[in-house]
Parts: C-alpha cells; structure tokens; sequence
C-alpha cells in the first residue's frame, strides 16, 4: 500500500515538471521571460503592457515572444487574439531599456 502511494506521488510529480516545461516556448532558440498585465483595469480592462526579459540573446526572438505573450493575455481574458498595438512587435523603432522590451496595447473583442 505505502509503495502504491509512493508510486504515485511520483508519477504526479513529474507530471507537474513535464507541464511547466512544456509551457516553455523558444523563439529563435531562446527561451524568454515575459509578462502581459493590464494597465487600467477600472478605465480600460482591455489595456495592457507586455515586458520581454532578456533582449539580447535575440532580439527578434524577444519581438516574437512579446507578440506571443500578448496574445495570450487577450485570448485568456477577452477570448480574442486581435490586438490593437500602439507599441508593438511590428513598430519600427523599438527601445531596448534594460536589457527589456516593453509592448503596450489594447485588445479587440471577438
């Protein structure tokens, strides 16, 4: 019974380290830290910024992983993956700060 139990706490276990990592997503083989959150929750719920850690291991894979996390943000919390970017992965000009891209805009609803 114990060896049961055991077993599968185990098998759980790496159930979870599987999952985390499979969540992982490389662009231009590399993975990159990034976060969306909402800028203006009582004006604006759809308004939003995405911070891409880590720009110089790949810029253009930071401007992916930035798209990527943007989209995820809107699908999660207004189930649409339009976006409206005032700064955004396709803007010309983007400013690294940090060793940081910052992306703000604004998601469409469906």
């Amino acid at each position: 019974m114990i060896a049961a139990l055991v077993a599968v706490s185990m098998i759980a276990g790496c159930g979870n380290t599987i999952k985390s990592s499979a969540e992982r997503v490389a662009f231009d083989g590399h993975v990159f830290r990034a976060s969306a959150k909402q800028t203006a929750k009582r004006t604006q719920p759809a308004a939003f910024s995405v911070t891409v850690n880590g720009v110089s291991k790949s810029f253009d894979g930071a401007r992916e992983a930035g798209r990527h996390e943007g989209i995820r943000f809107c699908i999660r919390n207004f189930g649409s993956s339009r976006i409206d970017w005032s700064v955004g992965p396709d803007t010309e000009q983007l400013q690294v700060e940090n060793d940081k891209l910052t992306f703000v805009g604004r998601c469409q609803r469906p």
